[in-house]
């Protein structure tokens, strides 16, 4: 059997994707093991998976605010913020303690996050294998359009981090730390891309797999949730923005609550909202207003999802066939909730501007509108064909074997 070390950035909608294909390789008997930041990601390891941990960026104080400035920022000022003040800070300051786990652990294969480039440098500066796992599709459909110059600025910004860590101008030049020279484990689906053979359309890297969603994977859970609350005669719809949107979201969350209860005759609202923001909203037959929920195991029990675009939850949401309101903020949202209006899966709105009747008029849309229901249902069994944390274990097992 082989060693597998996965190396995670700390976010829950990355660690969840890699927790989940890290257990479907323990399960078949090889050795794995995460290497993360504790202090923020620990809990979402199950107990017996083995976790490094890396040098935390920063106290708790200086988090919040990073994330706080990051709150107001859209488009390009968004996309610069979190390569220059959180990825690159980030994977500099984790290069010494990666590099002393490889030795530790001595690793067979690096399984690392798309945004964990120090990691990846590490992988080609010691001629590992190395895999990408991608838990966002956006960079394999066209992100930058007509922001070219934005690309090309990433771009070159992933050049420089290599040359200043120890590779060669050569060396940096032959091939981009997003993306694995052998294999690029995607989790979504090619249907929901342009597609290819269109003007337009994408040039995917080589050696891409796109595996589905991630939901049905190992993974911490627990959330209690009141499984008799849900009224079977009403449609149930979600709304959540996701573990760091929904801090900045109370606005949007108290709207879609509000529009949400204008439909109480045939829809229930569950509402995931942070303790104290939405709290005067008062629980009742009609609306639950929860801190968590098991979202994979709700999935099954909704008839429409309301979200900010967030790979996971969309792909979630469709891999059981449900249509979707979403309302992208920033990052590689507005990529996601493209490719949903673009398959007919859901509608869009406006996060920053969207209040109780506009998500009102929009879930009504995505409820009675058959059109959506029937892409969503078409994505259903894409998703299903793709086969999920099983088919990204297959094809890192090719890499060692």
């Amino acid at each position: 059997m082989s060693r597998v070390l996965f190396v995670v950035p700390p976010l829950t909608g990355h660690v969840n994707p890699a927790v989940g294909v890290a257990g479907a390789l323990a399960g078949r008997g090889h050795e794995v093991a995460l290497a993360g930041h504790a202090a923020v990601i620990g809990h979402l390891i199950p107990p017996g998976m083995r976790l490094y941990a890396l040098p935390e960026l920063a106290d708790e104080s200086a988090r919040a605010a990073i994330l706080a400035r990051s709150h107001s920022l859209r488009g390009p000022a968004s996309l610069k913020f979190l390569w220059e003040e959180f990825l690159l800070p980030l994977n500099t300051a984790m290069i010494p303690a990666i590099e002393r786990t490889v030795d530790e652990f001595r690793p067979d294969v690096l399984v690392v996050d798309q945004q964990m480039i120090g990691a990846a440098l590490i992988a080609r500066r010691r001629g590992l294998h190395w895999a990408t796992l991608a838990t966002t599709s956006a960079e394999f459909d066209d992100p930058y359009g007509v922001l070219a110059g934005l690309g090309q600025w990433v771009t070159s910004l992933l050049r420089d981090f290599q040359v200043t860590h120890g590779l060669s101008e050569a060396e940096a030049d032959r091939g981009d730390l997003r993306f694995s020279d052998e294999l690029v484990i995607v989790f979504s689906v090619p249907e929901l891309l342009r597609r290819p053979e269109a003007p337009d359309g994408p040039t995917l890297p080589r050696n891409s797999i796109f595996v589905g969603s991630a939901a049905g994977g190992l993974r911490v859970t627990g959330a209690p949730f009141p499984w008799e609350w849900l009224d079977p005669k009403r449609a149930a719809v979600l709304v959540s923005l996701g573990t760091v949107t929904r801090e900045a979201g109370g606005r949007f969350l108290r709207a879609a609550a509000e529009g949400l209860l204008t439909l109480s005759d045939r829809v229930q609202a569950i509402v995931v909202a942070p303790p104290g923001l939405i709290d005067d909203l008062r629980a009742s037959d009609d609306l639950l207003v929860t801190a968590s929920v098991p979202q994979v195991e709700l999935m099954g029990r909704l008839s429409a999802v309301v979200c900010h675009a967030g790979n996971n939850t969309v792909c979630e949401a469709l891999s059981h066939g449900l249509p979707l309101v979403v309302a992208p903020v920033r990052d590689d949202q507005p990529v996601i909730a493209e490719q949903v209006v673009r398959s007919g899966a859901g509608v869009r709105i406006k996060f920053g501007r969207a209040g109780a009747p506009i998500v009102r008029s929009a879930v009504s849309s995505v409820l009675d509108d058959p059109a959506h229901r029937r892409a969503a249902e078409q994505l259903r069994d894409a998703f299903r064909a793709a086969g999920g944390v099983a088919t990204a274990a297959d094809y890192i097992e090719k890499l060692v074997i």
